[in-house]
Formats: structure tokens, C-alpha cells, sequence
């Protein structure tokens, strides 16, 4: 009989095709591992893998097979955290994932309620791009995802938390007829974060009856980056207004335009169907939720 073993075993040599690294992260020997990959190809009577001296290659049904076991895998582990969270749905470990544009903005605002709510809940963290955290989520890397739409999220479900607009980033010296939506339009200068970053996209159609293009000589890899090159006047800039809710903008060193006409992200958690934990999941986004309306308060009161 196929056991679970001997699937990680095959999981994590696909994820490697290296025996030392695969042994090494399934906490055994190499020979045992080997050995649990032989049972396995015997069991099926197919080779999996291709070996050499120099390098580790999988057959075609190998492939197949692990992509199958990767499923199998994710439901195994589903079955014990099912037992776990009809037990004690709000403790143990949760693993936590969250788009770079989002969660060092809200995630460290939402924790001293989150840890009121759940004090025996243990967050991993984990800061992703949105197709890996999907990624991550539909593997079982990853129980609960933080992201913004739109973007296709598939069968998981999804709650929606807020609404996130943007605001137009210029130099501080930047004479005030340049300003407001036109600028955006006509600059040659308009700097986004890198290609695979959702929020890259979203800005370019935050203004959809205006055509926007971004500046290719440059793109960044986070939004501090963005805000330097901004204030040196290399270029122009739209950021989210969570990150700058949230302090992101040293006093001084920029100019911030409204731009209430813009489209915003649309902020929310997704995780898989049927998950034992939705109601933590749904508790947990109402802290989040709270924790961005503190947030604008307090950023209203400073203004």
C-alpha cells in the first residue's frame, strides 16, 4: 500500500531533485529516503525518477504522480487540522501569508487584538507575491491569505475587508498646477513596483479612463524605494493609502495629491473551501478591519 511517507517523500524530491536536500527536509537519511522512493516506484511499477551521477530528472508519469500526491498530501493534513480546530479552532499554529503592499501596513496594527482574541493562536508569517501565496494556499503551505483584488482567487474563499485607494506621489518641490490626474497622464516618469507585484497592475488601471504607462526604465521592489526615488524628482508615483495611513511618507520629502476618482484595491482574506477554521478566519478579519479603521482615524487627526 502507498503511504503517506513515501508521497512527501516523492513531493519534496520534485521540489529539489536533490537526494541530500530532499533527506535533509524530510528530517531522515538519504538511504532511508531512496529507499521509500524505490518502494514506491516498485509499488506502482513505473520508474519516477531519472537518476545520473550528476543530476536527478523526473519521468513524465513521475511528474503526474507528484502533482496527484500533492493533493492527496494537502487533504491528509486538512484531516488532521479539521480534528485540531473542532477541538480548539483558535489555537495551534496558523499560517499566515500576505502581500508586501499590505501586511507591514496592517498586519503589525492588527496583532495586539488579534493576540486579545487568540492568545494561545500562534501567526506565521509570511510576506509573498500574490501568485505565490495562491500558490502557497492551494499546496497547503499557507492556511489564510491576505491580498488584493482583483485577482483570480479560483475556488477559495474570499471575504473582502476594505476598500484601498490611492494618492498621487510628487516631488515636494513639484509647483502645484503639475498636479492632480492630468500629470499622471502626460508624465513619461511614472514609476510602479516591479512586474508580478499586484499593485503594479492596479495603478496602472486605478484611472480607467486615462491611459497610464509606466516609466520602463525603472521599476522597484518595494514601495520605500519608490518614495526615494520620488523625492530625489526622478519621477512620479502613485501609492496605496494604507502604507501612507500608516507612516510609510517621512514627513517632508514628498507631496501628496488626493486622487478621489481613482478606482481602489479591493482588500481581502482568502483561504481554502470548507476550511474548519473560517470563523477564526472571519474573527481575525474583523481585527484587521478595525485595526485600518484606528488607522484612519488617527491619520485624520494628525492632518
Amino acid at each position: 500500500m502507498i503511504t503517506l511517507r513515501q508521497l512527501r517523500f516523492l513531493v519534496t524530491l520534485s521540489d529539489t531533485l536533490n537526494f541530500s536536500r530532499a533527506a535533509e527536509r524530510c528530517l531522515v537519511t538519504q538511504p532511508t529516503l531512496s529507499a521509500g522512493i524505490k518502494e514506491l516506484e516498485d509499488r506502482l511499477g513505473a520508474q519516477l525518477f531519472e537518476r545520473t551521477r550528476q543530476s536527478v530528472m523526473m519521468t513524465a508519469l513521475g511528474e503526474d504522480v507528484a502533482r496527484r500526491a500533492r493533493s492527496v498530501l494537502v487533504e491528509a493534513a486538512a484531516i488532521e487540522t479539521l480534528a485540531k480546530a473542532h477541538r480548539n479552532p483558535g489555537e495551534g499554529e496558523l499560517r499566515f501569508g500576505s502581500i508586501p503592499t499590505v501586511g507591514p501596513y496592517l498586519i503589525p496594527a492588527a496583532l495586539p487584538l488579534v493576540r486579545t482574541r487568540f492568545p494561545k493562536l500562534k501567526l506565521f508569517l509570511r510576506e509573498e507575491l500574490t501568485e505565490s501565496l495562491i500558490e502557497g494556499l492551494g499546496q497547503g503551505r499557507l492556511d489564510l491569505i491576505l491580498i488584493a483584488l482583483p485577482f483570480e482567487t479560483g475556488s477559495f474563499e474570499v471575504a473582502p475587508l476594505f476598500e484601498d485607494g490611492y494618492m498621487l506621489a510628487t516631488p515636494a518641490n513639484a509647483p502645484a498646477p503639475a498636479l492632480g490626474e492630468d500629470v499622471l497622464e502626460t508624465s513619461s516618469r511614472l514609476m510602479l513596483l516591479e512586474k508580478g507585484h499586484c499593485l503594479q497592475h492596479h495603478a496602472l488601471k486605478a484611472l480607467p479612463n486615462r491611459h497610464l504607462e509606466q516609466d520602463e526604465s525603472f521599476s522597484a521592489t518595494s514601495l520605500t524605494t519608490l518614495i526615494s526615488m520620488v523625492s530625489e524628482g526622478l519621477g512620479i508615483t502613485l501609492l496605496p493609502e494604507l502604507a501612507i495611513d500608516a507612516g510609510i511618507v517621512p514627513e517632508g520629502t514628498i507631496k501628496l495629491t488626493p486622487l478621489p476618482r481613482a478606482c481602489p484595491r479591493r482588500i481581502a482574506l482568502a483561504w481554502r473551501p470548507g476550511s474548519a477554521r473560517k470563523t477564526v478566519f472571519l474573527q481575525l478579519g474583523e481585527a484587521l478591519k478595525a485595526a485600518r479603521r484606528n488607522q484612519i482615524r488617527a491619520a485624520s487627526l494628525r492632518s
